[in-house]
């Protein structure tokens, strides 16, 4: 196998560990809630301040970083990355567990910054969305693989031996990038305020504010997405695990189709998934006495959710490499900053919704910030090409 391939699935595994750690938690919130003695409606910030601290702190040192060798700076986030995850392994109360969280957020979107930019040097122009897909993908194949067993093991063992699985997990990623992460990727260095020209551009702003709508549509509904399955739907838990892999297949289908897109026209072609995405979503809770057409919707969502990855990402790093070169790492973390911010919207309003609405209403309020995707992509699709 050549070192590209090899290079190609380690930014793949890189994206596979994020996902796992970013994710798991949503397939265990029960057992830490029964083992802390708090509600799931607590729990729920969890995922929040995780996402709010991921959105906050990547583009600060997405841009400081930029001073030093990429390939320094990755690993030395890996080591922080490492750090936070076994912290939140060994958390034995609820404040362990928000602080090893907030750790690991600090430092997941600048890895998976650093790993895009990387691989757009790397990787053929021909060749290059494929590859950004695949990366986006790796989110995915962490639904389709980890969280089913994250849940399994938390439900036979215990929940921090999910998070031990990731340490470990991490610790072979961090070999492999030792040995095959490029030394020599160029890179413009420029002051703060010229990186962050970048959101002047009304096309940067209005696809970041896109992609903080989608996410939030989907952590409306996806936060508490066990007790749904369950507690609504009346799934058992072995149903809920084919259930997991089935919603990761589903992302990573998304995730794929999402490539096809950015190879052919890109984020015009995306309004009319996200039209398709709203109604279903609003779709969801009338389908509640059919157990299977939920899930079915389900199924459908998770295309439409994990669809615009490629597509949003090309946008941004075109932009940057054209008009604001010096901000290049910034442009390449704006997927994930931006989805973090629509995740920790999303969990929250999935909170407040169970707090102060009940379960079944989530797919209506996502279905909200669906309609509001639609419009934003549709303006992105009138405005990618001018300036």
């Amino acid at each position: 196998m050549r070192k590209e391939q090899l290079r190609a699935i380690v930014f793949v595994l890189v994206a596979f560990m994020l996902g796992c750690n970013e994710y798991v938690i949503v397939g265990v919130l029960p057992d830490v809630a029964h083992e802390y003695h708090v509600s799931l409606a607590s729990l729920g910030y969890v995922v929040t301040i995780f996402a709010f601290v991921y959105a906050l702190s990547t583009p600060i040192i997405t841009s400081v970083a930029g001073r030093w060798p990429r390939h320094k700076v990755l690993l030395a986030l890996m080591v922080v990355f490492l750090i936070g995850n076994t912290w939140t392994a060994l958390a034995k109360g609820y404040w362990a567990l928000i602080l090893s969280r907030m750790l690991t957020a600090t430092v997941a979107g600048a890895i998976i910054s650093l790993v895009l930019v990387i691989a757009a040097f790397v990787a053929p122009p021909a060749k290059r969305a494929g590859l950004v897909s695949w990366i986006f993908a790796g989110f995915s194949i962490a639904s389709v693989i980890g969280v089913p067993i994250g849940t399994l093991v938390s439900q036979h063992l215990t929940w921090h031996d999910s998070f031990w699985m990731i340490t470990w997990l991490t610790l072979i990623v961090m070999g492999l990038l030792v040995w095959l992460v490029p030394k020599d990727t160029p890179q413009v260095k420029g002051h703060l305020k010229d990186q962050f020209a970048l959101f002047a551009d009304r096309r940067i702003l209005v696809g970041i504010t896109f992609i903080v709508a989608v996410c939030a549509a989907d952590y409306t509904f996806y936060t508490y997405i066990r007790p749904l399955l369950t507690t609504v739907l009346g799934f058992n838990d072995t149903w809920l695990n084919w259930l997991l892999l089935m919603m990761g297949i589903f992302f990573i289908i998304g995730n794929k189709f999402g490539g096809f897109l950015a190879d052919n026209g890109g984020v015009k072609r995306l309004p009319g998934m996200y039209v398709a995405m709203t109604i279903l979503l609003a779709l969801m809770a009338p389908s509640f006495a059919w157990p299977w057409a939920t899930v079915a919707i389900i199924a459908l969502v998770c295309v439409a959710l994990a669809g615009y990855g490629a597509s949003t990402q090309l946008m941004f790093l075109n932009i940057a490499e054209k008009e604001y070169p010096q901000a290049l790492d910034l442009a390449s973390s704006l997927n994930s900053i931006f989805a973090n911010i629509g995740i920790s919207l999303g969990s929250l309003t999935a909170a407040e919704t169970v707090r102060f609405l009940d379960l079944t209403k989530v797919g209506y309020i996502a279905a909200l910030y669906g309609a509001l995707a639609t419009v934003l992509i549709m303006l992105a699709a009138k405005w990618r090409n001018q300036s």
